[in-house]
């Protein structure tokens, strides 16, 4: 079976944690082995996000911005491909060692093509790097020309623009490599966002990870796409007393709730829209569950199932 596991930016730290290289590494280590032993029996390609990683390249960058020429956001997008690609390389490399298993992997850095006429440049709405309480937030915006936002009660963070993916640029080296046996890391982030007007140049916006992830799974012929985060699944009503999970659900029904605004664009929302698009266009299901349980979900014991 042909897989796309995506693993969401947030849920590789976790809110006790401060984004240290060796955090990754620990949260990653978790789930390595299950990595490793789905891809023993299917070819696995792993997207992953960079919301709070590449917030804090970008913000490196500009801190350092006299000392050192700062790169732009959307080359900040290539080194969080890079930087994460790596981690995952390399936990999943070593819980291969320790079951006695040799297992290559490929970190591809990917890029994805962007209209620049998309309207989400005129209404940043992807939240990066670290989180502000109001009046950090709006003192940074004043001083730095930020655009922040509040994503939920109390909590602000600096937004970009996030266009709609329109096209993976490595399509045809992702099935390449999968041919030959490899665990592929491909599209991280979103993909390097990269304008299609006259010559390939990069823009400086976050494409989400979970729709690059849809149009990825689409265009290489998964049989499923995994979305991994850190809840179990999909839920009405998430955080209120009366909170559902949703165990099994067909695609044009989950849409309904989506139009309904029962999944904020900041969370759920992005995640909910992927795998209903990549359901809708393939007749082939998807997931949305907990990092931590992907050898369950495989086997549909957990997280939020959607059918076609």
């Amino acid at each position: 079976m042909r897989i796309v596991i995506g693993l969401g930016g947030n849920a590789l730290l976790n809110k006790q944690q401060q984004g240290f290289f060796e955090e990754h590494i620990e949260t990653l280590s978790r789930i390595a082995p299950q990595l490793v032993r789905v891809a023993l029996e299917n070819e696995v390609i792993i997207t992953h996000g960079n919301g709070p990683q590449v917030g804090a390249i970008y913000l490196q960058q500009e801190h350092s911005a006299d000392v050192a020429p700062p790169m732009p956001l959307h080359a900040c997008v290539a080194m969080s491909q890079g930087l994460i690609g790596y981690m995952i390389q390399q936990a999943i490399t070593q819980a291969a060692l320790s079951m006695g298993i040799k297992v290559e992997v490929a970190c591809l850095i990917s890029r994805v093509l962007v209209e620049r006429s998309d309207p989400a440049f005129q209404d940043p709405c992807k939240p990066i790097g670290p989180s502000y309480n109001r009046d950090e937030a709006l003192a940074l915006s004043k001083r730095k020309g930020w655009v922040v936002k509040e994503v939920k009660k109390g909590v602000w963070k600096r937004v970009v623009p996030s266009p709609q993916p329109r096209e993976v640029l490595e399509l045809n080296m992702v099935s390449d490599l999968l041919r030959k046996g490899r665990i592929v890391i491909a599209a991280g982030g979103g993909g390097v966002p990269i304008s299609d007007e006259r010559e390939l140049r990069g823009v400086d916006a976050v494409v989400d990870k979970d729709l690059t992830s849809s149009l990825l799974a689409i265009g290489i012929g998964a049989d499923i796409l995994i979305l991994l985060t850190n809840v179990k699944g999909v839920y009405l009503n998430y955080g209120t007393p009366s909170q559902v999970l949703l165990r099994r659900i067909k695609a044009k029904e989950l849409e309904k709730y989506l139009a309904r605004g029962y999944f904020p664009p900041g969370s759920m929302g992005p995640k909910v829209k992927a795998a209903v698009e990549f359901v809708s266009k393939t007749g082939k299901p998807s997931v949305i569950g907990h990092l931590k349980d992907l050898e369950r979900i495989m086997r549909k014991e957990t997280g939020t199932l959607i059918l076609p």
